[in-house]
């Protein structure tokens, strides 16, 4: 699949012996298969963390449904900015584990996970998009009753968190964009399974109807893909079984994001000349080493936010706050300075 990609918003061109190959995995798929437990193994990786970690937990109203979220340095001064952590596709608010309680000591600190995903409520009908996602976000603001924000975007919550600020410059303190996407790209490329995905017609239904029916298939795709986002191995070793666990219950978010995700992409062209008149700080940390949105997508938020600093981390990968947390902290927190 890797030679038929092709940079976000641009068609996928799957040729015959590709979509013969995935067609045959869909169709193996309709078995059924029980997937890896790894209950157990979270259950302890939890323990650990509420024993190392000092957090608080909230379950957020918002429509009906509730959101997960863990809040750090509840002590600190309420009248400081607050940052609030989104994470991408397909993990949850343990991307932030390692980069929450480093912040925490500091500033007030929000990680929270979208609907769909994570320990948040999983509505099997809802409508997943762009706008679910900054209603997320919206309940989260108003629920601790914030008046001024850092918002921390990663991969897909690139949506939410600029068009949120775009919309409120005078609630932001900062933005910090931690290897994400919005519009239009030049440089970004497709992880495989979203290549595999976004796309339209029968082989992406066959293959969403393969994924839906085997949560073994679905879990072993799942450590194939997400595997690749990690640097460091150690980390990977400990981190992704924790997400694995979490992604038998994330597939109608997952499929309804991804049904929508290159429209979303294009929708966003129109807000470039918007971008280009955003005056309040971003900063642009990105894991070097990230090959899907990679040193080109930063240079180009770059080129856009007219007040900007980047910062490359040598060696991060796509989840560059579990890879080099103590590093992207340290930025966060000099404001780039």
């Amino acid at each position: 699949l890797n030679k038929t990609l092709k940079p976000f918003v641009k068609e996928t061109d799957m040729k015959k012996g590709i979509e013969f190959h995935l067609v045959g995995a869909a169709l193996l798929g309709l078995t059924a298969c029980a997937p890896a437990d790894l209950g157990n193994y979270v259950a302890s990786y939890e323990q650990a963390y509420k024993t190392k970690h000092t957090y608080k937990t909230h379950m957020v109203k918002r429509d009906g449904y509730q959101l997960h979220a863990r809040e750090f340095g509840t002590n600190r001064n309420a009248s400081d900015t607050t940052f609030i952590l989104l994470h991408g596709f397909p993990d949850s608010s343990h991307l932030y584990d390692r980069l929450s309680p480093i912040l925490g000591k500091k500033h007030r600190t929000i990680a929270f996970d979208f609907l769909g995903w994570g320990a948040s409520d999983k509505p099997s009908e809802h409508l997943y998009n762009a706008a679910s996602l900054r209603r997320d976000l919206d309940s989260i603001i108003k629920e601790f009753g914030l008046k001024k924000v850092t918002l921390v975007a990663h991969d897909i919550s690139g949506f939410p968190v600029i068009d949120w600020s775009l919309d409120n410059p005078n609630r932001i303190d900062r933005i910090v964009l931690l290897n994400t996407i919005y519009g239009p790209s030049k440089a970004a490329i497709m992880p495989e399974a979203i290549a595999r995905y976004s796309s339209k017609g029968f082989i992406r239904n066959l293959l969403v109807a393969g994924a839906k029916r085997s949560d073994r298939q679905w879990q072993s795709g799942f450590f194939d893909q997400v595997g690749k986002f990690y640097c460091d191995p150690e980390v990977r070793n400990d981190h992704l079984r924790v997400l694995a666990h979490q992604a038998r219950f994330i597939r109608p978010a997952f499929f309804g994001l991804n049904s929508v995700f290159q429209a979303e992409i294009k929708a966003r062209a129109k807000m470039q000349k918007v971008m280009e008149r955003f005056t309040k700080p971003v900063q642009i940390i990105f894991g070097a080493k990230d090959k899907y949105l990679n040193i080109g997508v930063a240079r180009e938020f770059a080129a856009l936010f007219p007040n900007s600093k980047m910062h490359l981390v040598k060696e991060g990968c796509h989840y560059v706050q579990l890879d080099r947390p103590e590093e992207v902290a340290k930025l966060i927190l000099s404001g780039g300075s």
